[in-house]
């Protein structure tokens, strides 16, 4: 199988779709829903579709496509900028220390504490493969090509990046911490909450979450357990993260409390380490010889290498298939 990485389209609706309705919920990034799939496509097309070199509120949106069928097989998106349209809130968890003189003793408590510490961050997110491309190196690609494509539109991007893992649901798709500590403040189950998230941003939270801390020995236990902790298909994207350098810093996600992990943007490893050079053929196949992730800039002959612009980046416009992907 063949694969290729590019630019989500609105004409890659039913595509993506399909692959939606594979996800299991809790994947608001990738709603099995064509109205919002489409609102994103639309979003993201303008995004690609923007000339200017600066840090706006985009949203891009990638596709990995099998060439021979013309299947989706996953997707990933870049959110240049969160927080300024919405703010984004997270638990941030807070240790402290108190002593009793009289009794002699200290005890140690962990709060969470509503914060909206991450706004202005640029954010890596909605990465999604199918099932049966998962141990293929698909995982990987789709990761380290958004870096790359942050390399070259440095200036479109932050100077620091979170990506949001989810985190714990069950078979029947609810969130133990949803409901044994947010969903207790709405009225509502936790898949309501994530739909109208998706649609209308998070100002609900600001309006009806309390605004004190929360000790977490009053939570109940199997929402305590989930502090912090991806679900078991995001565990192999956790560790990509920490190899690029992300780590987690005790932020939360408020609705599954799935770990929230940031790193500053020019210290991601392929960011970082990515080196510039001038491709002077293609061919189909060679034995041996270095693998690598290619983000191509294209230039006439004579002229030195320029940027290219975020759409002919990922493979639509002038260039026919897409210059990031396996060689």
């Amino acid at each position: 199988m063949t694969s290729v990485w590019r630019a989500a389209e609105p004409a890659d609706l039913q595509s993506i779709y399909e692959m939606a309705k594979t996800t299991g919920g809790g994947f608001t990034n990738v709603p099995a829903d064509r109205g919002k799939l489409r609102s994103k496509l639309e979003s993201a097309a303008a995004a690609f579709a923007r000339g200017d070199d600066r840090l706006g509120e985009d949203m891009f949106m990638f596709l990995l496509e099998d060439t021979r069928t013309g299947r989706a097989q996953g997707t990933c998106q870049i959110f240049s900028q969160i927080g300024s349209a919405w703010p984004h809130y997270s638990f941030r968890t807070d240790n402290f220390t108190h002593y009793s003189g009289e009794l002699g003793r200290s005890i140690r408590v962990e709060m969470l504490t509503l914060v909206t510490d991450h706004n202005g961050c640029s954010e890596v997110g909605g990465l999604f493969l199918r099932p049966d491309v998962r141990s293929s190196g698909s995982g990987a690609l789709l990761a380290r090509s958004r870096y790359l494509f942050i390399r070259v539109h440095r200036a479109r991007f932050a100077d620091r990046t979170m990506a949001q893992l989810r985190g714990v649901i069950d078979e029947a798709g609810s969130s133990p911490f949803w409901d044994g500590v947010v969903g207790r403040f709405f009225g509502m189950t936790f898949r309501e909450a994530d739909e109208y998230k998706a649609v209308r941003g998070l100002q609900f939270i600001a309006d009806l979450m309390p605004k004190h801390p929360i000790y977490t020995a009053m939570l109940p236990e199997s929402a305590a357990a989930a502090l912090g902790v991806p679900h078991p298909s995001g565990r192999a994207a956790q560790r990509m993260l920490q190899t690029e350098g992300f780590v987690y810093d005790r932020y939360i996600d408020i609705f599954d409390g799935g770990p929230t992990m940031t790193a500053p943007t020019d210290s991601i490893a392929t960011l970082r380490d990515a080196r510039d050079a001038v491709v002077v053929g293609i061919v189909e196949s060679v034995d041996g010889g270095l693998r690598v992730i290619a983000a191509a800039a294209i230039s006439p002959p004579s002229a030195p290498p320029t940027p290219p612009s975020p759409r002919s980046m990922a493979g639509s416009g002038s260039i026919a298939r897409p210059p990031i992907g396996w060689v």
